[in-house]
């Protein structure tokens, strides 16, 4: 009988956690304002400290921060959380077509738990098949700063001033910023897209009946658009994508050789 074998590449865990290390600077900062609206909402350190621990998701946190300091029931949390979370679906999804296809089922489990924005994009713009212990890497230096941050923050309460935390926010456009430049500058139409993602989004707010959507409806509306078009109009051809794939294999084997 064949022996399944198990390795864990620590060269790609220790890169991810580096990478990760700015994002879990935004998220502590950010967290902050998290946790006051917890606080609002009568929560405490601790639960606090869980939910973000679990749930990683700054909208949807709030949603649900929000829900419960107006007494709304389960069932509209629920909800709530889901409209405000939908958007990882695709990134899911896009995360799958990537993954190297011996990926096992609780690896990719595993990944999926950890999707936020910032951790998607720095796994996604990995050349090559994504690698388990990247994300994992990512996540382990991201996520604890953001349940620290928001324990912070319920325990400040609403002794620092709400325009202090509001201004710390800015580090997360810094973040994003810094993930679409890069593949901006390689590709030119990946940068027409992101001009075109930003035009949309600002015209979004101005457009009869879209205006009316909450933003993660627009946001999942407008991916999925704007993603439909540019794989109809400039596909990628699997040929170049198996190559790049190839490519960056060759190269970290080369590397662990040396």
């Amino acid at each position: 009988m064949r022996k399944m074998s198990f390795t864990f590449d620590k060269k790609a865990y220790a890169k991810g956690f580096r990478d990760g290390i700015p994002i879990g600077l935004g998220y502590f900062a950010v967290a902050f304002s998290l946790g006051i609206a917890a606080r609002n909402a009568g929560g405490e350190p601790f639960p606090g400290f869980m939910a973000s621990l679990l749930t990683i998701a700054s909208a949807g946190e709030y949603a649900a921060f929000t829900t419960i300091g107006e007494l709304g029931t389960y069932i509209e949390m629920a909800l709530v959380i889901f409209v405000a979370n939908c958007r990882y679906l695709l990134m899911s999804c896009a995360m799958s077509q990537r993954t190297a296809p011996e990926t096992g089922f609780f690896s990719r489990l595993a990944m999926g738990s950890f999707i936020t924005d910032e951790i998607f994009a720095v796994s996604i713009a990995e050349p090559g098949y994504m690698k388990p212990e990247y994300t994992y890497g990512a996540a382990s230096s991201a996520v604890l700063p953001w349940a620290l941050g928001t324990m912070l923050g319920i325990m400040v309460g609403n002794i620092m001033p709400v325009v202090v935390v509001g201004a710390l926010s800015v580090s997360l456009y810094g973040m994003f910023i810094a993930i679409i430049v890069p593949p901006a500058k390689k590709d030119r139409v990946v940068a027409v897209l992101i001009a075109v993602s930003f035009a949309v989004s600002f015209a979004s707010d101005y457009i009869p009946v879209v205006n009316r959507l909450s933003g993660s409806l627009k946001i999942i509306v407008f991916t999925v658009l704007i993603a439909a078009v540019a794989a109809v109009l400039f596909p990628v051809k699997e040929e170049a994508q198996a190559s790049e794939c190839g490519a960056a294999e060759g190269a970290s084997s080369g590397e662990d050789k040396e």
